[in-house]
Order: structure tokens, then sequence, then C-alpha cells
């Protein structure tokens, strides 16, 4: 299928060929019939991304200081890697659309293959021949209702929104500022509700328009003296600001215009420096209207499916939508009456081309300049869930091809390797370094959108690129699959691996639940009964890091048992982040816990016996795995683990401090810079170096020659029972006994 995407780093926009997304549980897959260009926001995400990045910079301070702050903590280069990673993940155009769907996942909210949907929402209801769209963001089609009119649904749930946040009255006057696509959606929205309207916008033709669509009034200029007329010299009742444009203008005729005690919404993208005497003297109250409405910005809703209950939050993001749907079902609201060009999606590029256009200078009705665009999808566009790539590798900074086609692997020479999962980890550190490798050949990438994989597969010079993961574990020329995603899916991502004979590298957590461990396991049986040797690993990079192994060779000989105390500096993670969700991420402890766990395990060489952990009382009470707990871990040779994982700290404080003590000796290892002995042992210092190179060299070693695993499968199991026995203790208060 083909997908309008964007370069955020050089602004190019293009028209790609990429797999169709996988149908997932909790959403649809829907084919588009048409999909609205909104001319202000994506205006104004087009004329962002073809800025410099000194520009973009300056644009955004507040990612400026947190790439300072985490350069300050992680070091320059692996910041540096992340930053352009992030830069080159392609923007998916689009928010509204409206289509068939094809295909529902499991709990898709009734919905059903042959439904009418309007779909909204940034990344999902993209301009795509095809999207997948979860059901909170999807509603039914009245049948009287176009498609092309249902497009609209999306722009009119955010006029609605902005509407619902100004409370009109019936017969209140409200004035409208800016008369664009949301501005002139927000006049007949307000006229259906019963309010006398005001529509300001300086382009003659829009007010004109407006004036059509049912606005009592208009201004192009002296926004003030023609709403003192408007409203007997009182003042309006509220006004809802629908420009975009970083200007301050709006906002203070906002408050120019208000009468005493009025309201003032804003709903587009404007400049927000509040004139504070105006504001003050007339005592105005400003609000501001979050999109679509309640649930937007909320992964447990948007994505997560959850809905608010109806008796509490009576509208929300998807409601909505339904009701822009019943105004135009009613003919209340025509959206019709507002587009100006509707063009294939084949020519999408002409769509943007025309954002460009102000049409200030031209006397007829396109006066009006590009104000709906929408693009009209043809019913056989291709469903591959796979498309083929050059194999060429585009330079992350130039963006050309420097890498020739890469020939086919063979088992005895170049280990081809297949990638299930390409999130930032894995493109700034695993992708990377395998690229680089002589003897790899990366064969196929499955991510969950066609937009990703393709970005993937073209910049680390995969063969394929796909959505769905059989297209990597069916391949013959796949020898390893690497294992990527979110933490729910990597044991069976990893079990189907096995029984389709591969070797198996798993991003940390193996698993998030004990019974999990016996899926991987059962699936390591299966595979060797069908005569395969795979090799399983798991991304405890830690323990293969310089600094490690000069810890473990300084206390080679003791006789003694080892004192540990690792401290490590986590910082916080937001509260609506994915890997706190227990059912998806499996909390912070057992998400990156297990590292410093398996760390200390592999220090000591022997097994855990027993766990106890607390977490500090003020952080995330009631959580099952708070972002800041001390563990306490007992070894079979009677060595001690203190593991402090902690979330509160300053995030320029470098992240990790392993002290050990045994025999009369002690030993610092400071953030994998420096391992410093006392008594004895021989120190190192370089550059940060936290073992990624030496477990990829590792595993591809073991995969090649069948040797042994560079983690005893033991060892990997170790450490998630010792997670999983410490949140036990947390929900207990005892010491948890670990094993037979």
């Amino acid at each position: 299928m083909k997908q309008l995407l964007q370069s955020y780093r050089t602004g190019k926009t293009w028209l790609a060929d990429v797999p169709v997304p996988r149908c997932a549980p909790g959403g649809v897959l829907v084919r588009n019939r048409y999909s609205l260009i909104s001319a202000g926001t994506e205006r104004m995400l087009t004329e962002l991304a073809n800025k410099n990045l000194l520009s973009k910079a300056r644009a955004r301070p507040d990612l400026v200081q947190q790439t300072i702050a985490k350069a300050r903590s992680e070091g320059i280069k692996p910041t540096v890697e992340k930053v352009f990673a992030k830069l080159d993940e392609p923007i998916a155009l689009g928010y509204s659309a409206a289509g068939e769907v094809v295909e529902a996942g499991i709990d898709a909210g009734g919905l059903r293959p042959g439904d009418r949907v309007a779909t909204a929402g940034g990344g999902y209801s993209s301009h795509a021949e095809f999207n997948f769209v979860p059901r909170n963001l999807c509603v039914r089609v009245p049948d009287d209702v176009s498609y092309a009119d249902a497009a609209f649904t999306t722009l009119g749930a955010i006029a609605l929104q902005g509407v619902r946040q100004a409370n009109p009255l019936l017969g209140e006057r409200i004035v409208v500022v800016g008369l664009g696509l949301l501005g002139l959606l927000t006049v007949q929205i307000l006229k259906a509700n019963g309010c006398a309207v005001l529509g300001a916008d300086p382009k003659e033709a829009r007010v004109r328009l407006a004036e059509k669509l049912g606005a009592d009034a208009v201004a192009t200029t002296d926004v003030a003296e023609a709403c003192r007329a408007f409203t007997g010299r009182r003042g309006a009742d509220a006004v809802i600001i629908a420009a975009a444009t970083s200007e301050n203008g709006p906002i203070e005729t906002a408050a120019d215009v208000s009468r005493r005690k009025g309201r003032v919404v804003a709903v587009g993208a404007v400049g927000l420096n509040v004139p504070r005497d105006a504001f003050y003297k007339k005592e105005l109250e400003l609000r501001l209207s979050m999109s679509y409405g309640p649930g937007r910005y909320d992964p447990s809703y948007e994505e997560g499916g959850t809905d608010y209950p109806f008796p509490y939050v009576r509208f929300t993001e998807q409601r909505n939508l339904e009701s822009f749907l019943y105004l135009v079902q009613q003919g209340k609201a025509t959206p019709g009456a507002l587009v100006t060009h509707t063009l294939p999606f084949e020519n999408a590029l002409e769509g943007y081309a025309l954002l460009g256009e102000s049409g200030a200078d031209r006397p007829d009705a396109s006066d009006l300049g590009p104000l709906g665009i929408l693009l009209e999808y043809r019913k056989d566009a291709d469903v591959a869930a796979s498309v083929r790539l050059s194999g060429q590798e585009a330079d992350r900074r130039t963006g050309q091809a420097s890498r020739a086609p890469r020939s086919p692997a063979t088992a005895t020479s170049r280990i081809g390797i297949g990638f299930i999962g390409a999130g930032s980890f894995a493109r700034s550190v695993l992708l990377p370094r395998l690229s680089r490798m002589s003897d790899v050949t990366l064969t196929g990438v499955c991510t969950a959108t066609g937009r990703s994989a393709r970005q993937a597969g073209e910049r680390f010079g995969f063969a394929v690129a796909a959505t769905d993961p059989r297209a990597v574990l069916d391949d013959p020329e796949t020898h390893a699959v690497f294992v990527a995603t979110r933490h729910d899916s990597h044991a069976s991502l990893a079990a189907a691996a096995l029984r389709a004979g591969k070797h198996v590298f798993v991003e940390k957590p193996l698993c998030i639940r004990e019974a999990e461990v016996e899926e991987v396991a059962s699936a390591l049986e299966d595979a060797r009964a069908a005569g395969h040797r795979p090799c399983l690993m798991v991304g405890f990079n830690r323990r293969f890091s310089p600094q490690a192994q000069a810890l473990r060779a300084g206390f080679a000989e003791r006789r003694t048992p080892l004192a540990v105390s690792y401290r490590i500096n986590a910082g916080a993670v937001p509260p609506d982040h994915w890997v706190h969700d227990p059912v998806v991420g499996g909390g912070r402890l057992v998400g990156e816990g297990c590292h410093f766990v398996d760390f200390c395990g592999a220090l000591t060489g022997t097994n855990p016996v027993a766990v106890t952990a607390a977490a500090l009382s003020e952080d995330r009470p009631g959580s099952a795995s708070p972002d800041s707990v001390a563990i306490t871990v007992e070894y079979a040779d009677g060595s001690l683990a203190a593991i402090q994982y902690l979330a509160g700290g300053h995030r320029e404080m470098r992240k990790e401090r392993c002290e050990v003590f045994a025999g009369g000796r002690s030993a610092v290892l400071d953030d994998f810079r420096s391992t410093t002995f006392f008594g004895g042992g021989r120190g190192l210092r370089s550059k940060q170096d936290k073992g990624f190179d030496g477990e990829l060299r590792a595993f591809l070693d073991a995969c090649r020659h069948g040797s042994a695993w560079p983690i005893p499968w033991e060892e990997i199991v170790a450490a998630h029972l010792v997670c999983f026995g410490a949140i036990r203790s947390l929900g207990t208060g005892q010491r948890v006994r670990l094993g037979p």
C-alpha cells in the first residue's frame, strides 16, 4: 500500500510503498475512502519540518534541555545516536479520514468488516490506503452521510469540543476569531446551538462563506467596532479562537471584544501571551480546548480502549465524533461547503503544495485559498503485508544510499538476522552495530506499522519490510531473530521463533509473568525435539562490558562471599508510559530492574536463594511495581546483593554505581566508565561501555559455532525469578524464598 510520509529532519514529503499495518486486538483495519488535509495544522507541521536543526531547536527549547541533560548523564555519542534515530523516523501525516472496515480484531467494540467508519488520531487515521485504528478512535458513519463529509469528522470534533468549553447558552452572542476549517465548522455548530455568531477573519472570501453558513455578522478589520455593534456595546459573552498563528493578535482581540466576566476559549495553535491588564479588569476566564475531547492523549483510552463512564463523562473523544456526524446527518453542519480541492491520493503531494498558497491576490471564488483539501482513494489498493526493499542503507545524516545490496546469507558464512520490532532502542543501539558487521545480513524487519518497518528497513539495509511476524519467522534466509517489541509480546514471539528453528535474541525482559518462563522452556524443548540447536539470548548487556569483566577478574580468586551494593539513578518515567502498565510493560522492576539483578548474579556466579524488597512509601502509592525500590538478594554461597533502583534522583547524576567487597578488598565500578580496586586488583578506565558490542558478538559467535550459550538458561531464568519474587515481597513485606 501507499502512505504519505514526511521526514522531520529534512522536511521531505513523499508517498511510500509500505506493508499494510497489522490488525491487532482492540481495533480495526480500515481501507480509506477519503482523508482530509487540515490546512492549518498540517501546514504548521510541514513548516516546522522544513526548518533547519537550529530553527527546530529554537522552536522546541524543552527538547533541547532534555537532550543536554541526557548527554550529561549518558554521554554525547549515545545521545546523538538516539536523537538522530528519532529525527530519522518519518512522520505519518493526516489525522481525519473515513473508510470501510476490512478486518476487525478481537474486542473491536462491535465493529465488523463492511462497516462504514470515520477515524481519528495522528499516527492512526493517516493519509494512507489502509490504517489500523483503535476502537475508541472509530465511529460508525450513518448511511445517509457520505464518506467525503465523514472525512471531516475529526476536525468537527475539535470544533465541537471548543464549543463545549465555551459552554454557550441559547441566545448568547459569540465571536469566532479565525475562519479556517475549524472556525467555519465552529460557526455552524454555534448556530445549531441557538447562538448569535460574529465571524472574524482578515480574508474577505472566508467571511462571505461564513455568512452563507449562518454567521449573523462578520468582520475583516476593526473587529472591536463590529462586535460593539453586534452586541449593543455589551461585549461578547464568549470568544472562540480558531486561528492558527503564533502571533498574539487573536488573544488580544479576544480580550478587547469580551464583556466583563466573559469566556475566552483557545482552540487553534495560537500565541497565548495573555494581556494581563485586559483579562484582569474584565475578570475574563481563559479556557483551553484539548483537541477532540476527554480521552485525548490518554493511552489507556486511545490505545487501550478503556472508555470513560457515560454518566460522568458524557462527551468523550469518541462521543464528540458521533455528535458531529449527527449534526452532519441533520444538515446542521455541511462539510461539503468547505471543500476547495479534491485530489486522487496518488496526487497527494499536490495537496501539500497548495498549503503554501495564500490566494490573497485572486479576485475570484478561489480567493478562499486552500481550505478543505480531500484525498480520494481507489478501491483496489495493494494489501501486501510485506514489501521488498533495495537492501541499501541510507546514511542517517544525508539520507542518501551508502551501501550496495547485500548478497544472500548462508549458514556457514553470513548470519541472516531478522528483527521483530524496531523501536528507538533497536534503532539507536542494536541495529547500528549489527549493520556495521561484515558477517551479518539483515534479512527482514517487522513492525506493527508499515511506516516504521519501511524506515528501519531502508535505513539499515534490510531486504524485506513487513508487518506480519511470519514474514521473518518463515524466511529460510533468516537464521536468528531479534525480538525488540514491547515487553508483553517478548515471550510469545521468542517461543514462536524457537519453534521456527531460529536462534533468538530477546531484548530484556524475556517475560513479564512467571507462567511465560514455562512457555519459552516448552518452546525450547519442541525446537530440540525437531532437531534444532537454537541459542537463546536475553539482552543483559552489562555483564559483557569490559568494566564488568575487570570487576569479575579482580575477585576471581576470592575465598569469601561477595557483598555487592548497586545503586541505579533510574530517573522518572511519565505515569502514563506503557512500561507502567502491568499487562503491557510489567512495571519498571521487571522491565529494567532485571538488568541489575542479572549483573549481580553474574558477579557472584551462584544461584539466588531468597529476595526481600521494599519501596519508598511516597512513590506511586498502591502500585504493585513502584519506581523506587530496594532489593536484597541472597545467594547460595552466602553472597549478598543490595540493589537500589531509584527514580527520584537528579538527572545529571551518573546513572549507575556498583561497589563490591570481599576478603579485605573493595572495588568501585562507576557508570561503566571506570573500575577502581582497593587492596589489590587491576583497575580500568575507558569510554562508557555498557557491553552492547560484547553481547552481540557473543550471541553471533554462539549462533555460528553452536557453542555454549553466552548466558546459561538457568541464569536467565534466575534473574527473572528474583524480580517476580521481589514483587511478591513488596506485596507481603516478607522474605521470599526462590527455587524448590
